[in-house]
């Protein structure tokens, strides 16, 4: 039994998708999907919408057995129901353009991440009320961008009010973007001022370069911002009494104490830009 929840808005075979929820930690996506379901939008083009991790949801855990994010293609065989979930998952996704909204510990400032940046992500990110982007490319195992072709948004901190806005609005403008949506929803008020300070325009792209592992420890603390430039020789993180410095200048994405449980996050290169 497939545990995901789907609606197919409009006539034909929707060639757009929009997932939430692959983490149950992370109900932003959820509650965006419910909310354009509950609007009954009138679309110009099919749409699916996904519900993905349900059983994650109710258990208010991350995930069940292993992260459905680093579970894809997946297997209809295996023991694990993320493993599953991943193969009927990306049946359900494979060859549309896709959405998939999460949520993080590291940045309140929504982001979006591609495994490469091609024709899909240059013809949307553009649209989307987001300034930077970040190619994964090597560090995609398991991940559904590696699988189709995703854009996943991370649309603030875990657990947020604004997260939950934001996701909304990132799927409105995914929508529009790719011509699901051509006109206002009806009782829809202006979208949160953080996100209508981002105006269309020039969104930064970074390339991770490498994983910033962190040692068993009692206590995490960072000390540096997220996308800001990290320089060598600076401080920026600290595992008990060990301080972690850099050796060279690098920009530090999906960064944290917390969010993972062995390493801090990625280094990154600045590497251009879309407009």
């Amino acid at each position: 039994m497939m545990h995901v929840r789907i609606y197919e808005l409009g006539e034909g075979v929707p060639e757009v998708a929009v997932i939430g929820a692959i983490h149950g930690d992370e109900p932003c996506g959820k509650d965006a999907v419910e909310r354009l379901v509950e609007a009954d939008i009138a679309v110009e083009r099919p749409v699916k919408l996904i519900i993905a991790n349900e059983q994650a949801i109710k258990a208010e855990q991350r995930y069940v057995d292993n992260d459905l994010n680093r579970a894809f293609p997946g297997s209809p065989e295996s023991d694990s129901h993320e493993n599953r979930l991943a193969h009927d998952l990306l049946r359900e996704v494979r060859g549309k353009t896709v959405l998939s909204l999460h949520s993080t510990q590291s940045s309140a400032e929504p982001f979006a991440l591609v495994e490469e940046v091609d024709a899909v992500s240059r013809a949307v990110c553009p649209h989307l009320p987001i300034k930077k982007l970040v190619e994964t490319k090597r560090f995609s195992d398991g991940r559904l961008i590696e699988q189709a072709h995703t854009i996943e948004v991370e649309c603030g901190l875990q657990q947020s009010d604004s997260a939950r806005k934001n996701a909304y609005w990132i799927t409105r403008a995914f929508l529009s973007a790719t011509g699901v949506l051509s006109a206002p929803i009806e009782g829809d008020v202006e979208p949160p001022l953080s996100l209508r300070q981002r105006d269309e325009g020039e969104v930064i792209v970074f390339q991770m370069l490498n994983q910033i592992p962190k040692k068993p420890a009692n206590s995490y603390e960072v000390f540096v911002d997220n996308f800001q430039q990290v320089n060598t020789g600076d401080l920026f993180a600290r595992a008990d009494e060990d301080r972690y410095t850099a050796d060279q200048s690098f920009f530090p994405i999906l960064l944290s104490a917390h969010g993972y449980e062995d390493v801090f996050g990625y280094a990154a290169d600045r590497v251009g830009t879309l407009r």
